[in-house]
């Protein structure tokens, strides 16, 4: 830190999903320094707020892995160049002194980078509310699962029809003490064989049914229970220790529709060498978009690889673009 609540580095990256986590490394390989910043409490963006129990098989080389498990092997490759990482904290607003971009934190921090590259996915998200439960969030109801083992031995109660519902009522099943699965659809919108698994398990399921109600001792976050009401206006009292509302996200890129980039409706607008509108700023991944564009993980890794060995050799001309390969080195 150069003063209070100011920060120096080559490059800051906003966002520490999948590619974040992976230009932190490319950075940390090129010898830049690097702060990493998150609006969710956690490294691993999406993969981490939506499925972190569910096997990802569309990662070249890794016929299966756990998206837990490959957040923390990212965070692993990346942290042998000592990134710096500012979770919890929203990227604000940007500005410019004479030598760096200048991005101000929504606690105040300013983040001083030689080049700022933007991996921030589909936007910042958040969730859609289960109406009876804002009182109860922090106390009881929470959006997604960070850890299963805090689950352990409680009445859970699982609200929602996509992937993630039925990936946490997978993941839970053998550590809760129940898991009820309510949703106000009779179909479920999740993977078939997923379904099938929380059918032949021991999870209880209610369709055509919605949470309407939670009660217990909100001043010492206490959860009891749940009132559930069916299609038909029969009511269900079921006991409830925490409630986990997978309702789903809606994104938006916040604060960044107002930096001044060059949008083409929801993406970001770059050339082929990921650089944006403004000096200084490049971009990579699900934020960008272009005419035939895949969004996968795969190709933000090479869009973000992309964006860094160029902010490498803006920052040293007698680089070369190429950054040689990581079985050369020691």
């Amino acid at each position: 830190m150069d003063a209070p609540h100011r920060i120096t580095t080559d490059v800051l990256i906003v966002g520490a999903g999948p590619t974040g986590l992976y230009g932190a490394y490319c950075a940390g390989f090129r010898g830049l320094s690097t702060v990493v910043v998150d609006v969710l409490a956690q490294p691993g963006g999406q993969v981490s707020a939506l499925y972190p129990e569910k096997e990802i098989r569309d990662v070249a080389g890794i016929p299966a892995i756990r998206g837990r498990d490959f957040v923390a092997a990212l965070v692993a490759q990346a942290d042998a160049y000592g990134p710096s990482y500012l979770l919890g904290r929203q990227a604000v607003s940007l500005g410019y002194d004479a030598e760096r971009a200048l991005v101000t934190l929504d606690d105040g921090s300013v983040v001083a980078a030689r080049a700022v590259i933007l991996t921030a996915g589909i936007g910042t998200p958040t969730p859609r509310p289960l109406p009876c439960g804002a009182p109860w969030r922090g106390r009881g109801l929470s959006y997604f699962v960070l850890d299963p083992a805090t689950h352990a031995d409680q009445d859970v109660v699982i609200v929602g029809g996509g992937d993630s519902a039925l990936d946490w009522a997978v993941a839970l099943e053998p550590i809760a003490r129940s898991v009820t699965l309510v949703h106000r659809r009779a179909a479920f919108r999740g993977h078939a064989a997923t379904l099938q698994r929380v059918l032949a398990g021991p999870a209880a399921l209610h369709t055509d049914t919605e949470v309407v109600a939670l009660d217990g001792d909100l001043a010492a976050g206490r959860l009891e229970k749940a009132t559930l009401r069916a299609k038909d206006g029969t009511e269900t009292v079921i006991p409830a220790d925490h409630v986990i509302a997978a309702l789903g996200f809606v994104s938006d890129l916040g604060p960044l529709r107002d930096w001044g980039l060059e949008l083409d409706a929801r993406s970001v607008v770059v050339d082929r060498a990921q650089r944006t509108s403004l000096p200084r700023v490049l971009a990579a991944g699900d934020l960008t978009g272009h005419v035939g564009k895949v969004r996968l993980m795969s190709v933000g890794f090479g869009e973000v690889a992309t964006a860094v060995n160029h902010v490498a050799v803006d920052l040293d001309p007698t680089l070369t673009l190429f950054p040689g390969h990581s079985t050369d080195g020691p």
